[in-house]
């Protein structure tokens, strides 16, 4: 048996889903809202949230402080700050870093007595909504940690990065934004990392050991509704629709893999990210391919789910089309490109094996990964073919 939930418990979605603010339910009234850096509230996109709130009788605090790949020290000032304010809800207002700290602030907040990222994995008791619920507002496509049971945290002192987690779904949020009006901003380079991460969401998630009816129909609907969606968004950036759309898919990706798991592509990418500060995203984007290709040429099951992706938009070979996309949309070709030192890589392997082999992702691709495997796994991916 497995616990199945389909997102958060209310997704309000399209222009004007901002003003949803208002119907949340509380009876404080007090929201802490999580941002990555200051940069929405220099768009004033911070403005439009809070005169909803206020407008409301909110009274809310606001965290500029988190690291575009969110770490444990700017989580613990989060908690420090929400213990003293007592939020009744958590908003957390950007990208997929914003909402994962977010998340994260707010297991710590509900559960003081844990004060290391190690002391809440799973199987940790969690205690959740005694003290607040939370509310995510995606301004990027990617993550779709609006709707997922996890939070991604760098411990930069161990070059590691934590999955903080809930396997029965509790830690997705209650409420989830999607408003198109606060992507628009976003730079053509953020727009396009961020795209690859929900393909490869969607892509890493069908073929997974662990794929169900439901993760698969999410997979599905994200991975067609995100290939037709993000070239629009890269080259018009101000088209609502597609940037809507990408919105949906990447939701929709993190509703999969929530139900169902990501594979070996998560593995290597998580890597080059805790270990050369390399963004996920862009890394996601770099290793994609390179993964399709290993587990294709190694498992049937595996080359005819991506047959049937590559079939859904018209094409016959999934490699060649991320690839193909990849160059129209700039993305590099392998690692060496953003990571350039290849002696410090080389010296560095054996490390970086270790880091694969243990991610909480690699275990669900399709394919059993061997220690072998992960080394030629990452050169290929660092040089390229």
């Amino acid at each position: 048996m497995r616990t199945v939930k389909l997102g958060a418990d209310k997704i309000f979605f399209g222009e004007g889903a901002v003003n949803s603010l208002a119907e949340l339910p509380a009876e404080r009234k007090r929201a802490y809202i999580v941002m990555s850096g200051k940069i929405q509230e220099e768009l004033g996109q911070l403005k439009v949230v809070t005169d909803v709130l206020e407008g409301a009788g909110w009274t809310w605090r606001a965290n500029t402080d988190v690291e575009p790949e969110p770490c444990w020290e700017s989580v613990k000032k989060g908690v420090a700050e929400m213990l003293e304010f007592e939020p009744d809800w958590v908003i957390g207002f950007g990208g997929g870093s914003a909402m994962d700290a977010a998340k994260a602030m707010w297991v710590f907040y509900e559960n003081p007595q844990y004060k290391t990222l190690e002391e809440v994995m799973p199987p940790a008791p969690l205690t959740l909504r005694q003290k607040a619920r939370v509310c995510c507002i995606a301004t990027s496509a990617g993550t779709g940690s609006e709707c997922t049971r996890a939070a991604l945290i760098k411990d930069p002192v161990q070059k590691r990065k934590y999955s903080v987690r809930e396997y029965t779904g509790r830690l997705i949020p209650d409420v989830a934004i999607l408003d198109p009006s606060f992507s628009v901003t976003m730079p053509r380079g953020g727009t396009v990392a961020c795209g690859m991460d929900a393909l490869t969401h969607c892509i890493e998630s069908y073929v997974a050991n662990t794929a169900n009816t439901f993760s698969d129909g999410m997979a599905m609907g994200g991975w067609v509704a995100g290939y037709r969606a993000l070239s629009v968004c890269a080259d018009e950036p101000d088209n609502l629709a597609a940037r809507e759309s990408m919105l949906a898919a990447s939701c929709l990706g993190g509703i999969a893999f929530t139900n169902g798991a990501l594979g070996i592509c998560h593995g290597v990418a998580h890597t080059f990210g805790a270990t050369y500060n390399v963004a996920h995203g862009l890394a996601n984007g770099i290793v994609l391919p390179y993964s399709i290709a290993f587990n294709r040429d190694r498992d049937a099951a595996a080359a005819a789910r991506y047959e049937e992706l590559a079939s859904f938009v018209g094409k016959t070979d999934l490699e060649r089309v991320i690839l193909d996309l990849k160059a129209e949309l700039g993305v590099p070709v392998a690692m060496r490109e953003v990571v350039p030192d290849a002696d410090e890589f080389e010296a560095n392997i054996d490390v970086l094996v270790g880091k694969v082999m243990s991610d909480v992702c690699t275990p669900a691709n399709p394919v059993k990964v061997t220690e072998d495997d992960a080394r030629a796994l990452l050169r290929t991916v660092y040089y390229g073919r």
